[in-house]
């Protein structure tokens, strides 16, 4: 069974709030989770305590036990101090202008 940290969307129509839960990988994003291991409130601004909330010792048992973080978790743990900060490059080569539009850009200065 693979496991993964993520977030489960448990806030209302435009008040997004997320539960951190430990889940299989097959079960849908908001349906069957194994335990709750923390929160996470957008709504709140960046420096607020309870923006990010975590049970930290209940998360590195997870980890040792090979959960995966998803992305978005992935970040917070690092913030925390849970799990190394993961490496993100700046621009995903996908969104770059394409040829035409740089040599667009060359000519115009």
């Amino acid at each position: 069974m693979a496991l993964k940290i993520r977030l489960a969307l448990a806030g209302a129509k435009k008040r997004p709030y997320y539960h951190i839960v430990i889940a299989d990988s097959r079960s849908p994003r908001d349906g069957r989770f194994i335990e709750k291991v923390g929160s996470y409130n957008p709504m709140l601004p960046q420096e607020h305590a309870d923006r990010i909330r975590l049970q930290g010792e209940r998360i590195t048992h997870w980890l040792s036990n090979g959960a995966l973080p998803t992305e978005r978790v992935a970040k917070f743990l690092g913030h925390a101090g849970l799990a190394p900060m993961p490496v993100f490059s700046e621009q995903p080569i996908q969104s770059a202008p394409k040829k035409k539009a740089q040599e667009r850009a060359k000519a115009n200065g």
